[in-house]
């Protein structure tokens, strides 16, 4: 498969940038489906506001699945303070102590935003002498805002008020082919799907089977693919790879996970990812990942009855500031396509 790289960073570009934590992914939605419309495939939502994409296959016999997720971690107004500053809540599993100091953008209801930043409430050295020791946890966080508040009914006359998203910038770099995120996961998959698409497309190629592709909405709080399509048989996730101790994935990897904690995934369909994935010489790690879950894992847990397995690009510093290099988006492509196109 010869990808379009210019498409898949432009496209990967936008996602990223694009404000969606879960519960709040109408407009990335959007840029979805347009661009899946714009390919010729059937795009519907479900109740919960995942997209479901079709595309049909050479062969109707039986129907697989892709996922990826697009929404991502953030924050929510917990608070508001009576001098004017904001107390959030997590929204997923970010880790607080990077939050400190990161620009942030909150949604009214009525659609207006608002810029600030997340802070110790011990943010000044020359004022707390616990400002390098405070530990950072939303109880000792806050947002201020770049706005003229100085009391609680300032703030709530800016339209602001509790239950209001909080969106963490992304600050999206691409340099020496590395892309430096926040929400690779899962965006970077999603992108990756769509680098596929877009050849299936332009090259007129039908996969093998007809494929439903699962955009889902909620995976950071563990219910994304909990409800897909009864006709789905085997689903395959295409979500982050893991970079740390004691596993063998890095930044240039599509990783096979064949554990998580959610147990096992399907013996014989990730050995098939992997037959694939040496087949064609592709640079891949299996890996086991103990504090992890997939869209795989809430479409099992929900009871549907169907094989699982998981693949994903490598990326360092998950739920931080991710990373992840050219390599292991190309890889984790090749694979998606060469599984699409296998009986």
């Amino acid at each position: 498969m010869q990808i379009n790289k210019a498409f898949f960073m432009e496209f990967l570009s936008n996602i990223l940038k694009t404000d969606s934590p879960s519960g709040y992914t109408k407009t990335v939605m959007q840029l979805i489906e347009r661009q899946a419309t714009a390919f010729g495939y059937a795009f519907e939502y479900t109740h919960k506001g995942n997209g479901i994409i079709t595309v049909e296959g050479s062969d109707s016999s039986k129907t697989i699945g892709l996922s990826a997720h697009v929404d991502t971690l953030g924050a929510m107004i917990r608070s508001i303070s009576s001098t004017g500053t904001i107390k959030f809540t997590l929204v997923g599993g970010p880790i607080a102590p990077t939050l400190d100091s990161e620009y942030c953008t909150l949604y009214t209801r009525e659609g207006n935003t608002f810029t600030g930043t997340f802070l110790s409430t011990a943010a000044a050295m020359h004022v707390h002498k616990e400002s390098s020791t405070l530990p950072r946890t939303p109880e000792n966080m806050e947002v201020r805002l770049d706005a003229d508040v100085k009391t609680k009914e300032d703030v709530l006359k800016l339209g602001l008020q509790v239950g209001d998203f909080i969106c963490i910038d992304p600050k999206t770099t691409v340099v020496n082919d590395f892309v430096k995120s926040r929400f690779l996961d899962d965006k970077a998959s999603v992108a990756c799907i769509f680098g596929v698409l877009e050849y299936f497309s332009v090259q007129n190629i039908k996969p093998q089977y007809t494929t439903k592709i699962v955009i889902s909405s909620y995976e950071e709080v563990g219910h994304g693919a909990a409800h897909i399509p009864s006709d789905i048989v085997e689903l395959l996730a295409v979500d982050m790879g893991c970079i740390g101790e004691d596993l063998t994935c890095t930044e240039y990897d599509v990783s096979i996970c064949a554990k998580d904690s959610s147990g096992p995934y399907d013996y014989d369909f990730t050995s098939k990812l992997m037959t694939l994935a040496k087949a064609n010489s592709l640079k891949f790690a299996v890996d086991i990942y103990p504090f992890y879950g997939s869209d795989v894992s809430a479409a099992l847990r929900a009871g549907n009855n169907l094989r699982g397995a998981l693949i994903g690009p490598g990326v360092h510093a998950s739920h931080g500031m991710e990373r992840t290099h050219y390599s292991a988006l190309e890889n984790t492509m090749q694979l998606i396509y060469h599984y699409l196109i296998s009986k």
